[in-house]
């Protein structure tokens, strides 16, 4: 447990030293899924953290759908560097942790060495790609703003659809065996987790964070980026990936052809590889 101020973050430790490598993760998911790439990360020298973001695990868990607003999160991030004691910061996210990064990087709000973003588009890019197809594909962020019905659909049978939603949008199913997708139903089946997981998608559409367009070089993100894409992802079409060029000025994009949205966990050799070559050079 991580403490800060009044607030507490649960985090996974792996490695140990100066450089950090920050690890958002995102919805529905926690910190496991991030168990394939830690030890890769430390064995190249970096101290790795991957909290549990607010609202997830044992991590603070505040009742307001406004304690969700992505400014908090940002902050939540600040602090956590913070706290790290490193010189020298990577951040590593996928899904919800990636929408943070992106905007992070975005503002600049700490000096990043690196970033690498897995099956996220930048903020921008999503919102101009908002076509008919994507809002079909999209459905959930809507429902999602309805009270109570969300926790009651995703909440039956002990959580149940969580399970079976992992289990059914990824590929490559012997990566998702039964005792890890109940680690995710457990997870949200936990008093008060449904519905601090769900108030980030209430949260960003009453309080939308102010994201820079750029549509100059100035504004654009000069962090060197690594986006790595599962081409299978049934809630994020691959035209959103490749606008994302659009927005940074050093992007690197790798598809993988047999991924899904759940990239880190479907096909971890892959990532790992892909992340390994892009930070011994960045």
């Amino acid at each position: 447990m991580v403490e800060i101020g009044e607030l507490s973050f649960e985090v996974d430790c792996c490695g140990e030293g100066g450089k950090l490598a920050l690890c958002l993760h995102g919805f529905p998911e926690n910190n496991f899924s991030w168990r394939k790439q830690l030890p890769v990360l430390a064995d190249m020298g970096y101290k790795v953290w991957a909290p549990n973001l607010r609202g997830y695990g044992n991590s603070y868990k505040p009742a307001k759908v406004s304690d969700y607003s992505i400014e908090k999160l940002l902050n939540d991030i600040v602090d956590l560097i913070d706290a790290s004691n490193s010189d020298e910061v990577t951040i590593i996210a996928h899904d919800w942790g990636a929408i943070l990064a992106w905007i992070f990087a975005s503002r600049e709000l700490k000096p990043l060495k690196s970033l690498v973003i897995m099956n996220c588009p930048h903020p921008v890019a999503f919102k101009r790609g908002l076509n008919l197809r994507q809002l079909l594909m999209s459905w959930y962020m809507y429902f999602f703003q309805i009270p109570f019905l969300p926790e009651w659909y995703l909440g039956r049978n002990h959580a149940m659809p969580i399970r079976r939603m992992l289990e059914r949008t990824s590929v490559n199913s012997e990566m998702f065996p039964q005792e890890v997708t109940e680690v995710y139903r457990k997870h949200a089946a936990q008093n008060g987790t449904l519905t601090a997981m769900i108030n980030y998608y209430r949260a960003l559409f009453r309080y939308p964070p102010k994201i820079a367009n750029a549509v100059s070089s100035r504004e654009k993100i000069a962090v060197p980026t690594l986006l790595i894409w599962g081409e299978q992802d049934l809630a994020l079409s691959k035209d959103l990936a490749l606008k994302t060029s659009e927005f940074v000025v050093d992007l690197q994009t790798k598809f993988i052809p047999n991924g899904s949205h759940w990239i880190q966990q479907d096909c971890p050799e892959k990532v790992n590889k892909l992340m390994s070559e892009f930070l011994s050079i960045n």
